[in-house]
């Protein structure tokens, strides 16, 4: 099903401030929020928390700039996995727990500390995901303009396969006794200011609120074991160095029962012989004779897709630019083709013979003012510079 635009679903226009956004989330977000259909039936609760996701989502699109921006100009496609605008922001992942402090203040909503999902709220299990990894993939710029599929393997903590990620022997459970099955611990330090009190994951059962009875002899209880992950991926063409792909899920696995983090693939594209990449233009020096310079001719020129042969004009100067164009790097938002810009480069002729070396005399001889306009205006400008100082 297609999703909804967020200014829709948060119930306000465009031109909204931040201020109506909040107060527009905050409405909605009591309206779903799970203590209020706590004795809802199955159906009833299950609408309930797809709305609560959803406006939770248009909410922290439309509350930060950033994201604002990316939406506003390329819609829900700026936050798929390869998009145009490239965001960090996961759709799918969101802390409840920071929402609601930002939104209702520190104490929560009807008490809210920490929230598994919809259903027994007896228990209040404080879940992390897994952490994030970054992978840093090496192409050439041949692959980042036509684009490529890649395998990449790499380590990460994964769920123990002989307990199924429980840490327990089998599926028996019991209350963590180091935090009553709450899944947070509170402790009280003093400081100058007075007693502070704050609140962290149970480092016992990392905030699922119960630990197995008898913990498995293979990753001795914390559900992670280390595994090797092989993936395709698909480079989409265009993209440039520096930029992401994130693939959701494919971090590592949690030890409170959340979701896995993320992996995040940055693109390195390795230096090219020929070509400098700006943007999605290529630039190369192409040096040509100093014949070819003064009577003009036809040179070889490389591009991403072979040869081509361009006309160097009579009389070139040494640094003149030459666009080809259509023959740059793909848009990554589809938007054409950037171009090859060619800059043409005098090389001086070395280890000369004595029957060159007088047969460039002879040339330069025949020559006068009028065949070295830029030497002559120079010369110009040097004499009335002298005359000046002179009167």
């Amino acid at each position: 099903m297609a999703k909804r635009d967020y200014y829709e679903v948060l119930g306000v226009d465009k031109n909204a401030s931040e201020d109506d956004i909040k107060k527009a989330f905050k409405k909605a977000a009591m309206k779903y929020h799970p203590d209020r259909f706590a004795n809802a039936s199955d159906a009833e609760k299950k609408d309930a928390e797809e709305k609560f996701k959803e406006v939770n989502e248009a909410y922290q699109v439309l509350s930060d700039s950033k994201r604002k921006q990316q939406y506003d100009q390329f819609g829900h496609a700026a936050f798929e996995p390869g998009g145009a605008g490239f965001s960090d922001f996961d759709p799918n992942s969101f802390d409840f727990g920071d929402i609601f402090s930002n939104i209702f203040g520190g104490g929560g909503f009807g008490g809210f500390e920490g929230f598994s999902g919809f259903g027994d709220s007896s228990r209040r299990s404080y879940v992390e995901p897994g952490n994030d990894l970054r992978y840093n993939l090496e192409i050439t710029l041949e692959e980042a303009a036509k684009g490529v599929e890649k395998t990449i393997k790499y380590k990460r903590n994964g769920k123990c396969e002989h307990c199924h990620g429980t840490g327990g022997e089998d599926s028996k459970m019991k209350t963590c006794p180091t935090c009553n099955g709450q899944g947070t611990v509170k402790t009280q330090q003093r400081t100058i200011l007075g007693m502070m009190q704050s609140q962290t994951v149970c480092p016992d059962c990392h905030g699922k609120g119960e630990i197995p009875e008898k913990k498995c002899k293979h990753c001795h209880g914390t559900g992670i074991a280390k595994e090797t992950v092989e993936k395709k991926i698909n480079v989409p063409a265009g993209i440039d160095d520096g930029q992401k792909l994130k693939y959701a899920g494919l971090g590592e696995a949690s030890q409170s029962g959340g979701p896995n983090g993320d992996l995040y693939i940055v693109i390195r594209i390795k230096p090219h012989d020929i070509f400098i990449r700006q943007g999605e233009n290529l630039y190369c020096e192409v040096p040509i004779s100093y014949a070819t310079a003064v009577l003009g001719g036809e040179v070889e020129v490389p591009t991403l897709n072979g040869k081509k042969t361009v006309k160097v004009p009579e009389g070139t100067e040494s640094g003149k630019l030459l666009k080809i164009s259509g023959e740059g790097i793909k848009s990554l938002r589809g938007y054409g083709k950037g171009d090859i810009i060619v800059k043409f480069t005098i090389e001086t002729p070395k280890k000369l013979t004595d029957k060159q070396k007088e047969l460039l005399q002879k040339f330069e001889e025949s020559l006068n003012d009028k065949n070295y306009e830029q030497k002559s205006s120079f010369i110009k400008k040097v004499k009335k510079f002298f005359k000046d100082i002179i009167e």
